[in-house]
């Protein structure tokens, strides 16, 4: 059988799951995808956690201790998520010592609540820093305008970030910025560079879900023509910035110090269209160094019939540039796309762990 998620993983794309849950890492299934699908990384968000607690009874026997304790429902929800966390930290630690701590990473996000808030963001990045207590751990930090400075001083205190929702090009660009500053003044503070990573999570398919919706509304042929077709273009355009940024002197003075690049990793890529290719959010934006977070229904897809066609990226930036400039002929705001999308972005987790929350309280009440 043709080993489809080993040739990706050849091509120079890390393969994470999009998905955490306690049944997952009970049952062995994390350990066996590291192991047999080439999975060398894992990213949660609110809304993976909300479902995980509402559908596991493997969470039954800690919630009545906790119950038992009178914990408040945050400090519930915190132990609860950091424990699948730093368990899935360790199970994914062979893949972290094989890469030199490039992957082998798993990812836990700071309160949404606090996205529009810098000092409150960087202070709980630190406490979930210290609250996992593993080498392998990535905290996610919004790329909001108040995330920005938190990035920048998380990553100067050592602690390694993937920066999420991301959608547009001069955040992104914001984003490797804050990167940058960051691991300078971490280089200042004697960090060892070597040891922190970061990734900056570039949100794929709900660009095309947003932009398909308003194409739909012009209605005409050429609006059609363009269906499917921002959302790689957006995110091939990104990994050209990140070619340019990470060639540029001011990168290679910390390369020099041993730092690791903050490697693109392709958000939200599983197909929201079903007349559209199941993989085509990996198969149009594989190119060395990027990172591809899937859920477990899109491993499973390229498994089973994912073509890897070498670099599909490097070479197509005049052509994705066409697509965003034909988006604009025909009305579609690019601007006001990628504010909808972070915007809309930050308020769906943070009503994912309103969910959260209540999902545990309803838990607690009940172990009481």
């Amino acid at each position: 059988m043709t080993d489809r998620l080993g040739e990706l993983s050849a091509a120079g794309v890390a393969v994470w799951i999009d998905d955490l849950n306690r049944v997952r890492l009970e049952s062995g299934g994390l350990d066996q995808l590291r192991r047999e699908k080439h999975v060398v990384g894992v990213t949660t968000n609110p809304t993976i956690f909300a479902k995980a607690l509402s559908d596991a009874e493997a969470y039954d026997w800690q919630v009545r201790d906790l119950a038992v304790r009178g914990v408040t429902v945050e400090e519930a929800v915190r132990m609860l998520t950091t424990y699948d966390v730093r368990w899935a930290c360790d199970v994914m630690k062979p893949a972290y010592d094989a890469s030199a701590g490039v992957d082998g990473r798993v990812s836990i996000e700071v309160d949404p609540r606090l996205a529009h808030e810098t000092e409150k963001t960087a202070a709980e990045a630190k406490a979930l820093w210290w609250l996992v207590d593993r080498p392998n751990l990535f905290i996610k930090i919004p790329a909001t305008v108040e995330g920005l400075p938190a990035i920048t001083s998380t990553l100067a205190e050592g602690i390694s970030v993937n920066v999420t929702l991301i959608f547009s090009l001069e955040r992104y660009q914001q984003v490797m910025e804050a990167f940058l500053a960051g691991l300078e003044q971490a280089k200042a503070n004697g960090h060892d560079l070597t040891k922190i990573g970061s990734v900056a999570s570039f949100f794929v398919s709900r660009v095309d879900t947003e932009v398909d919706k308003r194409l739909e509304k012009v209605g005409t042929p050429e609006a059609k023509a363009l269906q499917g077709k921002a959302a790689s273009a957006n995110a091939q355009l990104a990994y050209e910035r990140y070619t340019q940024v990470f060639s540029s002197e001011r990168w290679q003075a910390l390369a020099d110090a041993g730092a690791h690049p903050q490697r693109p990793l392709w958000a939200s890529t599983s197909t929201k269209n079903p007349a559209m290719r199941d993989v085509i959010y990996v198969e149009e934006l594989i190119a060395p160094g990027v990172v591809n977070t899937m859920p477990a229904a899109t491993i499973d897809a390229y498994a089973d019939h994912g073509e890897t066609r070498g670099d599909t990226v490097t070479g197509s930036y005049e052509q994705a540039r066409k697509v965003l400039d034909d988006l604009a002929q025909l009305g579609i705001d690019y601007d006001d796309v990628v504010e909808t999308l972070e915007r809309e972005g930050v308020e769906k987790f943070e009503q994912s762990w309103l969910e959260l929350l209540q999902t545990v309280d309803g838990q607690l009440q009940a172990g009481k």
